[in-house]
Formats: C-alpha cells, sequence, structure tokens
C-alpha cells in the first residue's frame, strides 16, 4: 500500500508551501554557510514531523500562516539537533549520504547547527503565539535532556524498562508530541483537544522508537546500520530488556553489563541479538507497539471527524509500525 500518498492527500497544497518555506529558510549567500545548507536541503526526508502537524492543525481547523511558521521553526529544531547529534556520535552518514561532520569538520558542523538553530527561533517567534514559542523552547530542552539521560542511563548499572520509556519519551516521542499538539493549537483547538494531540502524538513517537529499535537486531542494507548498532554504543534497547528480564540469564546479563561498560566485542553482541530473538524479546516489543497503536486509533475515532484526514492519519500509523527502515 502507498502509505505516503494516503498521507499526503489532505494537505498536499499546503505541504508544497510548507518545503518553499522550509528550503527559503536554509538558503544564505555565505559560501561555505551557503554549500553546508543545500547539502542538508538535499536530505530532504519524508517530512513525517511537519506532515503531522499540518494533518493535525487541518483536524481542528485549518492551515494557516501560524501553522506554517511553526512547522517550519519545529523542523529546523530537529534539523539542527541531528547536525549536533551527529557530532556527539561520530557519525559519518546521515539518511544514506554524508553527515556534516564528515564533509567538513566538527567545528564547521556545530556553528552550522547553531546557525539552524537560531533559524528555527526566528521562524516560530514569526507565529506570534506565546504558547507556541514556549512548546517549542521546552521541545530543545527536552531533547537535549533525553540525549543526556542516555549517557547517564549507559554509565548506570541496572537495567530498566521504565528508564527506557523514560529516554524514548524525552528523545523521540517529545517532537511527535509537540508536532501534534502544535498543529492542534496553531488551529485554535481547546486546551482538551490540545491535550489529546499531544498524548496521541507521545503514543505515536513511542511506536517510531520501539520500530526503530527492533531494526537494530537485524542487519540490512535498507535500513543503513549494522546489526547491534546500539549495543556497540552501550545502549540496551525493550527487546533485550524484556530477554533479560523475563528469563534471568546470569550469563547473558553479564554481557548486557559489558555492553553498558562499552567493552563488549562484536562475537558478544551477536550472542545477545541471537539470545534475544530466541526468548521472545521482538514479538514482546512488537506487542507493546500494538498498545501503544490501539491507544493512537482511539483518538483519531473520537476526535477525527473529515474521512480524508482520518484516513491520513490511519495510514501515518501504519506506515510509523510497518515501515522497513
Amino acid at each position: 500500500m502507498d502509505y505516503l500518498s494516503l498521507i499526503k492527500q489532505p494537505i498536499s497544497a499546503e505541504l508544497d508551501d510548507f518545503i518553499s518555506l522550509f528550503n527559503q529558510s536554509l538558503s544564505h549567500d555565505n559560501g561555505l554557510l551557503a554549500q553546508v545548507l543545500m547539502h542538508i536541503r538535499q536530505r530532504g526526508g519524508k517530512r513525517m514531523r511537519p506532515i503531522l502537524i499540518l494533518l493535525m492543525a487541518k483536524n481542528f481547523g485549518c492551515v494557516s500562516s501560524v501553522t506554517q511558521h511553526a512547522a517550519v521553526g519545529l523542523e529546523l529544531l530537529h534539523t539542527a539537533s541531528l547536525v549536533h547529534d551527529d557530532v556527539v556520535d561520530e557519525s559519518s552518514e546521515r539518511r544514506g549520504q554524508a553527515s556534516v561532520n564528515a564533509l567538513y569538520d566538527n567545528k564547521v558542523s556545530v556553528l552550522v547547527g547553531d546557525f539552524i538553530l537560531s533559524t528555527a527561533l526566528l521562524y516560530v517567534s514569526k507565529t506570534h503565539s506565546e504558547v507556541i514559542v514556549r512548546r517549542l523552547s521546552e521541545l530543545g530542552r527536552t531533547l537535549s535532556d533525553g540525549e543526556i539521560l542516555q549517557l547517564t542511563n549507559i554509565q548506570k548499572e541496572a537495567i530498566s524498562e521504565t528508564a527506557y520509556y523514560e529516554i524514548i519519551k524525552r528523545k523521540t516521542a517529545a517532537l511527535f508530541e509537540s508536532c501534534a499538539a502544535i498543529g492542534a493549537e496553531s488551529a485554535g483547538a481547546s486546551d482538551d483537544d490540545v491535550e489529546a494531540a499531544r498524548l496521541f502524538g507521545q503514543n505515536l513517537g513511542i511506536i517510531f522508537q520501539i520500530r526503530d529499535d527492533i531494526f537494530d537486531y537485524y542487519d540490512s542494507k535498507e535500513i543503513g546500520k549494522p546489526t547491534g548498532n546500539d549495543m556497540l554504543e552501550g545502549k540496551l534497547t525493550l527487546p533485550v530488556i524484556y530477554a533479560l528480564k523475563s528469563t534471568g540469564n546470569a550469563e547473558m546479563m553479564t554481557l548486557a553489563r559489558k555492553v553498558k561498560a562499552r567493552e563488549v566485542k562484536q562475537s558478544e553482541i551477536n550472542q545477545l541479538v541471537a539470545f534475544t530473538k530466541e526468548s521472545g524479546g521482538i514479538e514482546y516489543a512488537e506487542q507493546q507497539m500494538w498498545k501503544f497503536h490501539a491507544a493512537c486509533m482511539q483518538f483519531i475515532d473520537e476526535k477525527v471527524g473529515d474521512s480524508t484526514i482520518k484516513a491520513a492519519l490511519k495510514a501515518y500509523l501504519d506506515f510509523v509500525i510497518e515501515r522497513k527502515s
């Protein structure tokens, strides 16, 4: 099924306007800066987060200039965070293309990330909405908090499903949460509807991250990272956390502690991956995804009236849960 066409159908004109405004925001006359910004623009992506803002705005009213400037501000904030993340993670690729730090260097990456972040603030100020400006500012703080929480969690000996959810709510779900809430807010939705939209976005973001984490247990060129890459970085995700807790396997727990200590070998990661699959870790993570899916469907059934927007949000949800990369 062509989920993306279904998702974009109710907002195709508005999405074109967004892309035009976003590309304009990432343009500059300065030679080096212009080059780097063009490289970032060419990465494009599916624009899933701004699409969510536009769909929510249209569901609760209409897509206005407030919606568009908020969407550009949020996508710029997200883009800046990715540029900075590549420096922190020493990543050489982003969406199948060379990362900014690989093409240029860390100094250029940090400065360009700062430029994009400042541009995000400029665009969100054009909404003239104190609530939206505050939401975007809180999002920036939450994303940084999530990254730092993940670093401190790696250093802790405890292995906890609660800690896993705390991290992904800040690192990934916060973005979807803000998109849904800001979209509703920009259309003048009631406080109750904005809160319902926010929770929908949070549940959607949790599904997105669990699906992403499941990818790490399979080797695929489509996904673009080797099996066990998260473990190589010291991260233990939901499938292996469940497998460890449900079996109490002491040998595997020792390997998991080596993952957190960043002292693990690839052969040991392969053992942990195989153990996770054999112990039902993947099935458990998928069950959890479907629980959050049910909560998202309740929002769509109760809060979405227009049939094309309903179909688009269902397709969005199906795309997130069934995607292959």
